[in-house]
C-alpha cells in the first residue's frame, strides 16, 4: 500500500495532504524519515509514525454531515482560529472533505474514509454541490448567464453550472467542481460581491433539518449513494 493511502485510511488526513506531510519529512517508516512520494509499505509489518506518534489503521469508518457556522475554518488545525473539528466530539480522527471558507456556512462532510475523499473531490465523478448565494447589488440575468456558462479562472475555465434566480440579489447555483473560493471569484468577475454563501447539498446529502453548528451521522442509504 502506498504510504499516503495508508495515512488516509488511518484517518490522519486526505491523500493529497498526506503527500504534503511526506514531502515535509513528517512521516517515518521503521524509524526512517521518508520523503519520496509513492513509497510502498506493509500495513501489518511496517511501523509508521506521523509527527512522532505511531499510526494505526482506522477500522471504523465514520461519515458525518455538519452544518458549519460562520467564523470556523475547515483546516484540521490552524492556530488562533476556530476549527470545525471543535464542533464534533467523537473518538475517531476525521477530516473535512473539501472546504468552506471562514465566512461561508452550510453543509460539510467529514470522514476518515480516504477513498470517499478522493471520489467527492475529483471532478471526473461529477458530484453536485448546491449553494444559496446572496450578493450586495442587484444581479442581472446576463451576469448570471455568464457565470452559468463558465468563465476563465486560475489558468483554466470553470465548468457550466445550473443557476436559479430567487430575487434581484439572491440565486442558487449547482456546481460539479470546487475551485478555491470559486463562487466568490465568479461573482466578482461580473462586478458584484457575495455577502452570504451557504451550501445546501453535496450529491444526495442535504443540509435541510440540521441546525447551525449541529452534526449527524450519514444514513446507510446516503453512504451507499456516495460510495457506489
Amino acid at each position: 500500500m502506498r504510504l499516503q493511502k495508508f495515512l488516509s485510511k488511518a484517518g490522519i488526513c486526505s491523500r493529497r495532504k498526506g503527500e504534503e506531510y511526506i514531502k515535509a519529512g513528517l512521516v517515518r517508516v521503521n524509524n526512517t524519515v521518508v520523503t519520496e512520494l509513492g513509497t510502498k509499505i506493509d500495513p501489518v509489518n511496517d511501523r509508521v509514525e506521523f509527527k512522532g506518534k505511531v499510526v494505526t489503521p482506522e477500522n471504523d469508518l465514520v461519515y458525518i454531515a455538519l452544518n458549519k457556522p460562520k467564523g470556523y475554518v475547515t483546516s484540521c488545525s490552524q492556530p488562533g482560529e476556530k476549527i470545525v473539528l471543535d464542533l464534533i466530539d467523537i473518538p475517531q480522527r476525521i477530516y473535512p472533505i473539501g472546504r468552506l471558507d471562514k465566512d461561508s456556512t452550510g453543509l460539510l462532510i467529514l470522514t476518515n474514509d480516504g477513498d470517499l475523499h478522493h471520489r467527492l473531490l475529483h471532478p471526473s465523478f461529477d458530484h453536485e454541490k448546491e449553494y444559496d448565494v446572496t450578493v450586495s447589488n442587484p444581479i442581472t440575468d446576463g451576469a448570471l448567464q455568464n457565470i452559468a456558462g463558465g468563465m476563465p479562472m486560475m489558468g483554466t475555465r470553470t465548468r457550466p453550472a445550473e443557476i436559479i434566480k430567487l430575487s434581484s440579489r439572491r440565486f442558487r447555483i449547482v456546481l460539479k467542481e470546487g475551485k478555491n473560493r470559486q463562487i466568490r471569484r465568479m461573482v466578482r468577475k461580473v462586478g458584484n460581491h457575495v455577502t452570504r454563501l451557504k451550501r445546501l447539498r453535496i450529491s444526495n446529502i442535504k443540509l435541510k433539518g440540521l441546525d447551525e453548528g449541529a452534526w449527524r451521522y450519514l444514513t446507510e442509504k446516503e453512504k451507499k449513494a456516495l460510495i457506489t
